[in-house]
């Protein structure tokens, strides 16, 4: 979460009156942006984590297991700690930050500086996330805990789901029919930016996700939890017309997907080519980790027939019109637009030349005039139409003091668009004023119980950027968002996938190893290996001769199961667990480090197999196991006070889960982590 401003927000009627005036400074900024940074060259390797936390209060009288409202409270002890331990720390120690969220029961965590390319830090990941989170439970009440936990199971309820108790019959700003207004940040961005995105859109946000039908089950299932007869609010009336279907569970408010929680990681790449190239090299990945790390299988106390939060979160945020959803003729809006603003992402972006034209084959709505502007200044076809593509959308939430600012120095009304374009990849440029480079951020994965896991997936991903940018790998491919969230994705379902990822046209391990230069020179010695994680890399070179053979798109891909996306099929795809062990074979790693590494690794390769299963399939698991379970898809209040004592049981160490965790996992309690004091 950015920067919270103090000041007046816009209500929407005022607001959409300065949005060509934010669109057209906001491009104005970005090219001061281009002109000074298009050429910086030479970044080293820096990344982050986003770790984001439920902070849950246990009644044990009552057995129930409530959202705590306390972030503010909480946010202002935490801080106070980490100032007072900084003042204390010598200079090559960074103390970890918490900022807040959308829900007021959330905390977000982050490295008190980023990560470098050394081994040593590559390792100290999850630790710095262990000592974050005892960092935090030592300063929460007695029954209150932080858990990393995507939703939490019975939001928006009937009865007490948060402590305290308030009535959604409050709910000014998203006038749900499930959540008090007190469950959003009181930060006036938090209720405007709720608010608008419901003036704008002409409706409230309406969600529906299949329900998991059970022995039980009623069929048809008419939500008898729904409130169909309340008439406090305009939009009351929408549920019993049609908003709510049949058979679904139905959500209604901005709160349901900003209120889950996920991991995101950032990279600084080397200059703006690199990140082009990692975006779209990473691109194909997120809808692959967002299944292999589906955590949310339970929404409003039922069990869904999805394991994932994604499609909540694009419909919790969807503030389009019914013309811009293709519901009604273009009079009043420009485009028709196919997706939410948090979706995925609809453009590869790299000037490449792997980068054919024929992957770019999504609907691209974009603003001609902007794009024609970015064009005439001289940036290139791909990024004008990436950069007009997202500002299509109009800002949401405007301060009366910021609407004019200067364009040289500011960057606030370019990243007011640009940040609220929430895809699985974000391509960041460098903020004005700072020494940070340009960025790509990893948005897809869902959070996992803990921090081993958080950790194992994190070290993937910037192990798998390095191999995409040393070996050259050509990922481009089709989407596979929609086939990612379905229940049991990962041992269930079937995922596009390239057959042939090297540019060079060559199959096997010798590609790898000639991509990368880790052959043996023309003198007979051994490549020297590398200390670090490298950051800058030629681009892929172009073929012999100047020849590109080039298949017909359909046939560079093919259905794979995950388990030979991450493992390898056959002798031509070697799988990316395989990949990112040829490029720790680059590396000068001490064998305990590398036992470390592939700790992680493991992980991953188990749950990519199936022998562990995902966050999702043990949650709706203990669900159905459950003594309190009748077998009609509902997650009563013992149920989950239950399941997230055993959540919290688990992380600790104090529960064994070896369906879920390797039997080395040893938990929380053991290992409190460390930043290095």
């Amino acid at each position: 979460m950015g920067l919270l401003y103090l000041g007046t927000p816009l209500v929407w009627d005022e607001a959409k009156k300065y949005a060509d005036h934010v669109r057209e400074h906001g491009i104005t900024q970005f090219l001061h942006i281009w002109d000074r940074l298009k050429d910086r060259h030479g970044d080293e390797l820096l990344w982050g984590d986003e770790v984001e936390y439920m902070v849950v209060s246990f009644d044990n009288e009552q057995k129930n297991a409530k959202l705590s409202l306390r972030q503010t409270e909480i946010l202002a002890k935490l801080n106070a700690i980490v100032d007072d331990i900084g003042a204390d720390c010598p200079d090559n120690i960074s103390v970890p930050k918490f900022h807040p969220e959308y829900g007021r029961f959330m905390l977000e965590s982050t490295p008190g500086a980023p990560y470098t390319g050394s081994i040593p830090d590559l390792l100290s990941v999850e630790s710095n996330m262990r000592y974050r989170r005892n960092l935090a439970r030592k300063h929460l009440n007695p029954n209150e805990i932080p858990i990393t936990f995507t939703s939490f199971p019975r939001l928006g309820v009937p009865g007490q789901f948060t402590e305290p108790y308030f009535d959604p019959s409050d709910a000014v700003s998203s006038h749900s029919l499930f959540l008090p207004e007190e469950i959003t940040n009181p930060h006036v961005r938090f209720p405007t930016l709720t608010a608008n995105i419901r003036r704008r859109r002409g409706s409230k946000v309406a969600i529906n996700l299949p329900i998991f039908v059970d022995e039980k089950t009623p069929r048809p299932f008419i939500d008898p939890t729904i409130p169909w007869d309340r008439n406090i609010y305009p939009e009351d009336s929408e549920a019993k017309s049609g908003a709510a279907l049949p058979d679904h569970i139905y959500l209604d408010a901005m709160g349901f997907g900003m209120g889950c929680s996920c991991l995101q990681l950032t990279f600084q790449a080397c200059n703006v080519g690199d990140a082009r190239r990692m975006y779209d090299g990473l691109i194909p990945i997120g809808p692959i980790l967002l299944a292999l790390t589906a955590a949310s299988p339970i929404w409003r106390g039922y069990l869904a027939d999805v394991d994932c939060r994604w499609n909540v979160i694009a419909g919790s945020v969807d503030d389009r019109t019914e013309e811009e959803r293709g519901l009604k003729p273009l009079k009043e809006n420009k485009f028709r637009i196919p997706k939410s603003r948090y979706d995925s992402v609809d453009l590869y972006i790299s000037d490449d030349w792997i980068n054919r034209p024929e992957y770019n084959d999504n609907p691209l709505p974009y603003d001609e005039a902007i794009y024609d502007r970015l064009r005439k200044h001289g940036i290139d076809d791909l990024l004008s139409k990436h950069i007009s593509h997202l500002f299509i959308r109009d800002p949401l939430v405007i301060f009366s003091e910021t609407i004019d600012q200067d364009d040289s120095s500011s960057s606030d009304h370019f990243e007011n668009i640009q940040s609220t374009n929430w895809q699985t990849l974000r391509f960041k440029p460098p903020p004005p004023n700072s020494d940070i480079g340009w960025r790509v951020e990893f948005r897809s994965m869902e959070v996992q119980m803990t921090d081993f896991e958080n950790a194992a997936f994190a070290v993937f991903v910037v192990l798998l950027s390095r191999a995409i940018l040393s070996f050259n790998l050509n990922f481009y491919v089709d989407e596979n968002m929609a086939r990612a969230q379905q229940r049991d994705a990962s041992v269930s379902n079937k995922f596009f996938f390239r057959k042939d990822i090297y540019t060079n046209g060559r199959s096997g391990n010798s590609s790898v190893t000639s991509s990368s230069g880790a052959s043996t020179p023309s003198d007979g010695s051994p490549k020297k290996k590398e200390k670090k994680l490298r950051n800058c890399f030629p681009p892929p070179p172009l073929p012999e001769k100047g020849n590109v053979t080039r298949l017909p798109v359909p046939e560079e891909y093919e259905e794979m199961t995950m388990n030979e996306i991450m493992n390898g099929k056959g002798t031509n795809f070697p799988g990316l667990l395989p990949l990112v062990d040829a490029y720790l074979d680059t590396l000068d790693i001490e064998p305990q480090h590398m036992e470390k590494i592939q700790e992680y690794l493991d992980l991953i390769r188990r749950r990519s197999d199936g022998r562990l299963l995902t966050p999702a399939t043990w949650i709706r698991n203990f669900v159905t196991s459950h003594p309190d379970y009748k077998k009609d898809s509902v997650v009563s209040q013992v149920i989950n006070y239950d399941l997230l004592k055993a959540v919290d049981e688990i992380e600790r160490g104090v529960r064994q889960a070896t369906d879920l965790l390797p039997e080395y996992y040893t938990g929380g309690n053991k290992d409190r982590g460390s930043i290095g004091l």
